[in-house]
């Protein structure tokens, strides 16, 4: 089958290469014309731009979008006037569902077929197959299936015993599949956010060692005893992996984060967000779902900015208005 690929960053030209390498045709297109003559290279056709993307597929033709959620809405729009009836367009980025919606009755206006596809399997897409979430026309999703299927890790056995699970999922209607994606990252905010609490719990277990000066503020004296350990956070990261019940991809990954730098040193600690975790909590406000672990995380990520240093400072003050305790230096 051949396709056209829009967007050829991180994720964008793997999906192209995993493509290639199963048999299908990729016509690839990226703003940065370096991105698609590496790709090029590689063996898919050149596209510099949008209109000679399209001219090179043939009809009804199929346009994946792995480009930044911010970027979308212009390439949409140039897309527009470049698309015929039948036609199928993707956006397998991170956009916000709401905008899905609003897309796919836009373009079903001229009879081409928006679909989202929430895409999970980062970096190590290429090799591993990505877990992908399907939204809008059912036809047209079932018109894709190969390039899904391609896309898609090898099946597994179903959680129910019987069969097997794919890694790709027709999830509803126009919305569902970008839906589906911002509640699954909002779990994975969540999850990071355990998985830093504890391991900063295990790091912080030897302040009451000798060599490492007491904090009587927050652990009275009497009690420092008990915290003399130095625990190895690599190895507890990697013993964890084997049979534990809290073993995942993602502690997988904390661990060799772990193996390559124990201290994480070079790291700052600023934690961004995509945006999912917001949309994810209004989500859960618009319909009175608690979402505690994920408010909890998202806000965690806005305080490791700085974003409460000003919060942080007053504190201090209103403890010297009421108490006159006076603020520690660092």
């Amino acid at each position: 089958m051949r396709i056209g690929m829009v967007g050829l960053g991180r994720m964008g030209a793997n999906m192209a290469r995993r493509l290639m390498d199963a048999g299908h045709e990729v016509v690839a297109y990226d703003a940065n014309k370096s991105s698609v003559d590496a790709l090029a290279a590689a063996g898919a056709q050149a596209a510099y731009t949008l209109e000679e993307l399209v001219a090179k597929l043939p009809t009804p033709r199929a346009v994946w979008l792995m480009v930044p959620a911010a970027v979308v809405e212009s390439v949409l729009d140039q897309l527009a006037h470049l698309l015929a009836q039948d036609d199928i367009v993707v956006d397998g980025g991170n956009s916000d569902y709401r905008l899905a919606i609003a897309r796919a009755r836009r373009f079903a206006a001229s009879g081409v077929h928006f679909l989202d596809v929430g895409t999970s399997g980062g970096v190590w897409g290429l090799e591993r197959g990505y877990c992908l979430m399907i939204g809008g026309d059912r036809a047209a999703a079932q018109r894709l299936e190969p390039i899904f299927a391609t896309l898609a890790p090898t099946p597994i056995p179903a959680a129910s015993g019987a069969g097997e699970t794919k890694g790709y999922l027709y999830c509803g209607a126009p919305g569902a599949g970008h839906f589906v994606k911002m509640v699954h990252n909002a779990i994975e905010y969540a999850v990071m956010a355990a998985y830093a609490e504890g391991f900063n719990l295990l790091k912080q277990a030897g302040r009451g060692r000798e060599d490492r000066p007491a904090d009587a503020e927050t652990t009275p004296l009497a009690e420092l005893e008990a915290y003399q350990y130095d625990f190895d956070v690599a190895a507890i990261a990697d013993l964890w992996r084997n049979g534990s019940v809290i073993r995942s991809w993602l502690l997988d990954l904390t661990a060799a984060a772990l193996q390559e730098d124990a201290q994480l040193e070079g790291f700052s600690g600023h934690v961004s967000d995509s945006g999912e975790g917001r949309w994810a909590l209004k989500a859960a406000i618009d319909l009175g779902v608690p979402m505690p672990s994920l408010s909890s995380a998202l806000f965690a990520r806005f305080s490791s900015r700085d974003e409460d240093a000003y919060a942080n400072r007053l504190l201090s003050a209103l403890r010297k208005q009421f108490g006159g305790h006076q603020e520690k230096k660092k």
